[in-house]
């Protein structure tokens, strides 16, 4: 399993300047899904799905398992299979993910990744000033994970030391002891090609690049990168792609050798992808979650059907992976699962889904149906009926703090919980807001793979909500997640086409005595306001947009005064705030 592995940088789906031609060797030798979704994202979010079958992200965000989930690895090893972890994944180590690799029964964990809390240094000196569009508490957020992620590279100074290779090398480990025995299940789970792109000279030079070139380090973000940095930063990928591609082979290479495809099942997947540029965006979670992101490769080689160098359309998710390895092993399913076993598929061409939800907890909520695309937005005014549902109330690397919690309930609501009650928790942070001006996008997939198009078509539309709603009401998405986003209100084509009209309604808003053109305006002043330093400066803020008459407020309104009156050193993080703002694609 790779971290973040971009779908359309391989050869095998798309045709590609990225050399990955291990990953060719792997598609002439499995079966290779061209309709394979994501479902919770993203990076613990999507193991949760891996672990039960069942969608995390329509009841919580990021965290551990639960005490009622089904861990397909624990049940595994309940009945009989020996099961290992190898990983350099760091989140399995901090709050957010702690209860994932005891289910194991054994699990060798690599230190070092991603400003891995490794290695001792008191003193760091990494400079900050990459980091002049963030906020301050974002802004040291990330210098402390790039400085300790610099501290643990002085470790690494070979590809020998790096992660990615002691992973691999301790997969062979295991292989390597029990290859002539049976009934084991083993996960090789690599973190790269994930940011920070650390990269061995060996596959940089092969791109043209050197390790002073680039740090590295991504910051999401929407495309204000020159064409230099632009091209920089997806060849560092490309060049930790083709190390990926490079490992893969091991693999290959190592299951040849023991003749270990007779007997053997084996999967290489990924959590999800990553924009690089496409759609003017960079990274994710941040804004719509595009195909890059969302549409994922998938190879599967399943011993006992003989299939290989073949491609299959139908439509599978990352909650499908347990219930193939469960069948495979010839497990019984539990109850609670709602993945289907992919042999179906391989085997008869059976569709196992109609339909498929993903999203991130809180975000923008998506459906396909492998023809279409319909991505559904928080709708503003009912950001309060969002809440988390968890009896392990941990956040990516911290406890919830008590404040979080201060106004949390006891609900029985979900029978997946198995009769135990659960903390309801609201959410505090502006989530839904964060996602609300991107409105509602219909895309036809088929035709139009890198959603460049958007539909306006009600008929479509509803279909989908439809299909939206069925889904839901069988994953027992919470009643208030309906009113969230909006879908309490559409029971027809009428209604949807009603909706529709509304939202190309450009309507002015009356914010504290000001007129602004729009909802997004509304939203960029906000939070523009909110990021000025003192109260008197956000009174002048306020003051001098107020004296303008009988025009609503504009963005470049704003932009203006912010370079009037904000000194220039400070500029950079407000411009930034109010274009991405802004942004509703």
């Amino acid at each position: 399993m790779f971290d973040t592995l971009k779908r359309n940088y391989l050869n095998a789906y798309e045709k590609s300047d990225v050399h990955t031609p291990n990953f060719d060797r792997l598609a002439e030798k499995t079966v290779q899904f061209n309709n394979f979704f994501a479902g919770s994202l993203p990076c613990m979010p999507a193991r949760r799905d891996l672990h039960t079958g069942r969608y995390n992200f329509l009841h919580r965000g990021w965290g551990p398992i639960e005490p009622f989930d089904d861990s397909t690895p624990e049940i595994l090893r309940q009945n009989g299979i020996y099961t290992h972890l190898v990983t350099d994944h760091k989140h399995y180590w901090r709050d957010g993910g702690a209860t994932y690799h005891p289910r194991y029964s054994t699990y060798e964990l690599i230190r070092g990744q991603e400003g891995d809390s490794w290695k001792a240094r008191v003193t760091k000196n990494y400079h900050i000033d990459a980091y002049h569009k963030m906020d301050e508490e974002g802004k040291q957020r990330k210098v402390t994970s790039v400085n300790q992620d610099f501290v643990n590279r002085s470790y690494m100074p070979t590809e020998k030391e790096h992660t990615m290779a002691r992973t691999f090398e301790a997969g062979f480990d295991f292989l390597e002891n029990n290859v002539t025995e049976d009934q084991w299940f083993l996960q090789i789970e690599s973190f790269d090609p994930h940011e920070p792109f650390f990269v061995p000279e060996k596959y940089l030079n092969m791109y043209g690049l050197t390790q002073d070139d680039f740090d590295g380090w991504l910051i999401y973000s929407h495309d204000d990168f020159s064409a230099e940095k632009s091209a920089l930063v997806k060849k560092f990928y490309q060049a930790l792609m083709t190390m990926c591609d490079a490992y893969l082979g091991k693999v290959i290479d190592f299951m040849d050798e023991h003749h270990m495809w007779e007997d053997t099942m084996l999967i290489v997947n990924t959590d999800h992808g990553l924009l690089l540029g496409e759609h003017e965006w960079w990274g994710k979670n941040i804004m719509p979650i595009y195909n890059e992101v969302a549409h994922l490769p998938f190879f599967i080689w399943y011993p006992q059907l003989e299939k290989s160098g073949e491609e299959v359309n139908q439509l599978a998710q990352t909650i499908d992976i347990p219930a193939t390895i469960l069948d495979f092993f010839d497990i019984e399913l539990p109850e609670n699962m709602k993945g289907k076993p992919l042999r179906k598929i391989i085997e008869d061409g059976e569709d196992i889904h109609e339909a498929g939800l993903f999203g991130v907890f809180g975000g923008i909520l998506n459906i396909t149906d492998a023809e279409y695309v319909y991505m559904r937005a928080p709708v503003p005014g009912q950001e309060h009926q969002l809440n988390e549902y968890t009896l392990m109330p941990t956040r990516i690397n911290r406890r919830f703090m008590a404040s979080e919690l201060d106004d949390m309930s006891l609900t029985d609501a979900f029978t997946f919980t198995k009769g135990i009650h659960v903390l309801k928790v609201p959410m505090k942070s502006p989530i839904g807001k964060e996602f609300q001006r991107f409105g509602h996008k219909l895309f036809h997939y088929q035709s139009d793979p890198k959603q460049e198009r958007p539909i306006l078509n009600a008929t479509i539309e509803w279909s989908m909500i439809q299909k939206m709603k069925q889904l839901m009401m069988d994953n027992e998405a919470p009643e208030s997640l309906y009113r969230y986003y909006g879908l309490d209100q559409l029971h027809s084509v009428e209604d949807v086409r009603q909706e529709q009209q509304r939202n190309i309604k450009v309507e002015h808003i009356e914010l504290d005595g000001i007129t602004l053109l729009n909802q997004q305006l509304k939203e960029a002043y906000l939070s523009v306001y909110r990021s000025l330093e003192n109260q008197k400066i956000c009174e002048q803020f306020r003051e001098d947009l107020s004296q303008k008459a009988n025009e609503p407020v504009t963005k470049e309104d704003i932009s203006s005064w912010i370079k009037q009156h904000i000194e220039v050193k400070k500029q950079a993080f407000l411009l930034y705030q109010l274009e991405v703002v802004m942004r509703v694609d």
